[in-house]
Formats: C-alpha cells, structure tokens, sequence
C-alpha cells in the first residue's frame, strides 16, 4: 500500500443492513412502490453498469469524456485547486483527466474521494497511489447524501460531483444536497458539476433501454441483491424492465413491472408485497437539465454559474460555480 493514501471508515459498522431495510419499508410497502438507486451497485451491478458506460445507446459517459478532455486544462486555471475532492468517485477513471491538468498546473497536492464502497476506493485509491507518486491521496468511505462534511484539505478546493449523478434526486433532494454542500464550503472553493441536459426522448430513453438488454439486467439486479441481503423472493424474470420519458418532470424513470399477479415475501422484514398485474416498481429517477432551470435552481441555494460547457453535440453539459454569498 502507497503510505501516501489512507481510508476513513465514517459509516456505522450496519449501515448498509439498516438503510436497506428502511428504503425498502418506506419505498415498498404500499404503493406507489419505489427504491432508490443506490441499491444497484452490488458487485455485480457496478459490471453491469460499467458496460453500460460502452454502449453505443449510452452517450454521457463519453459525452462528459469529450468535455473533461477539452477543458481540464481551464478548469485547472480557474480554479488554481490545491484539492481535489470527487463525491460518488467509484473508480475515478475519469478523473484523470482532472489530476493531470492540475498537476501539470502545479497547484495540486491532495485527491480526496468520497463513495459508499470500501473496494472500490482501495482499488482506484491503489492505483492511483502508483501512477501519481507525489499525490496524497485521503478517501473517505461515506456516503455523501448523508454525511457531506470536508476536513482538513488543503485550499482553494476543486469539489466534483460528475457523471450526472445530481439527476438522480428529485427537487427537494437536490435543494437539500446543495445546502448541505454550500455549509461546508469555503469562499475559494468551486463546485464542478455534470448535468445530463434535455433532448429528443427517443435518445433518452434508449440510454436507459438499451438493445442489447444489458441495463434491463441492471435494473433487475436491484432484486437479487434484496433476495441476498433481506431473503426476499423475487423472481427477476417475472418483471419487465421500463425506461420511460415523463413529460411533466423532465426526466427518465426506471421501473420494473410485474408481469402477473404475485405476492413476494421479504422475510428479513416479514413482509409481503401483493403486486397486481402491470404494477411497477420506480427504480431510478434521471432528470434532464436545462440551463436556464439550473442555473436559477443553482443561484437560489447560493451558487453562481462562472462557466457552462457541453460536448460538440450539446447533449451533456459540465459547469464550474462559486460560492455567492
């Protein structure tokens, strides 16, 4: 192990255990039934979802790509980081493409990643630790909708929140988020933001319906880790998987629909659900930006918009904000 990357261990010894039983009592329980979509990422689903990134339907992932690529060089500039911190990092891939320009700039000193997954910050804290020798590398085993508290990096901090992750809370979870965000930052620090912005349906919902099927088993996945962990009995196969485009809200929303009448006990809970016939589970929301919303919905929690950037194709958008007052 580089001595120049530590972990913090900040969630209880049973917070998954406990978190899991309580989103599925609040979510699941009644109708309309919902889970959050953090219960995707078992080990299996953080695969199934990395093949997801390489599908021809799915652009953000590359979409945010080409803008990382054009512009870290002026992010560096603008925001002269001494630190780097990255919410939700998972395997930092893309962040490379930041640790480079602001090492070239010769401001950086410190990376500090945040994410529910021990393995998955060792894994990229590891490497990392290997391809930059001089970085300190501080990862934080937590989860940030929860627990958003920065410690002692080093400032002016560069805080990024990519792959358009802030999509996936409603508007109360968002306001929420970004107060808790704006409480612990500094005059000098930046927010770096990616936002999945609104187009042609057809493109969006084939981003989350791939042909290949491959993120109909990630959405079903989300039941085999409730068979594992609460010794439920679904049957993945007697659900279909949905992606479909609301209007209203401006987003994507994943759901599985029970194909039959069925009841699906969850021992752990001694509970049992009793699903009609073409009812559905919400699995996912991903709302889709427009920047004149977001920029407003960014000012009104005490954040201004210095730069807005998107792919050539003005399909993803990537925006760098301040502090306001």
């Amino acid at each position: 192990m580089n001595d120049r990357f530590t972990l913090e261990r900040r969630l209880p010894r049973d917070f998954f255990d406990a978190t899991l039983r309580a989103d599925v009592l609040q979510g699941l329980a009644e109708p309309p039934r919902t889970l959050p979509p953090k219960w995707f990422y078992d080990e299996r689903g953080s695969r199934l979802f990395e093949e997801i990134t390489r599908l021809p339907e799915y652009y953000p992932t590359r979409a945010e790509q080409e803008i990382l690529t054009r512009r870290a060089p002026d992010i560096a500039r603008a925001t002269r980081a001494r630190s780097l911190v990255e919410l939700g990092s998972g395997s930092s891939r893309k962040t490379r493409l930041l640790l480079d320009a602001l090492t070239a700039a010769g401001t950086l000193q410190r990376y500090t990643p945040l994410d529910v997954s021990d393995s998955a910050l060792t894994e990229a804290g590891e490497a990392l630790g290997r391809d930059y020798p001089a970085l300190r590398i501080s990862a934080v085993v937590t989860d940030f909708e929860h627990d958003l508290a920065l410690t002692d990096e080093p400032g002016p901090r560069l805080v990024a929140f990519l792959g358009g992750t802030l999509g996936n809370l409603d508007t109360d979870g968002r306001t929420a988020f970004y107060g808790a965000l704006r409480r612990t930052l500094s005059a000098d620090d930046t927010l770096l933001l990616g936002a999945d912005l609104v187009k042609d349906p057809a493109v969006l919902v084939a981003a989350y319906d791939d042909s290949q099927g491959v993120t109909a088993a990630f959405d079903k996945n989300v039941l085999n880790v409730l068979n594992r962990e609460l010794d439920a009995g679904f049957d993945p196969d007697a659900f279909d998987h949905l992606a479909v485009w609301n209007t209203a809200e401006e987003r994507i929303e994943m759901r599985l629909r029970s194909r039959a009448q069925q009841q699906v006990p969850v021992k752990a809970l001694d509970l049992t659900l009793d699903l009609e016939a073409g009812e559905e589970i919400r699995t996912e929301i991903s709302v889709k930006f427009r920047r004149e919303g977001l920029t407003a919905e960014l000012d009104a929690a005490g954040f201004t918009v210095r730069h807005w950037w998107t792919d050539a194709a003005g399909r993803f958008a990537l925006l760098l904000a301040v502090p306001s007052r």
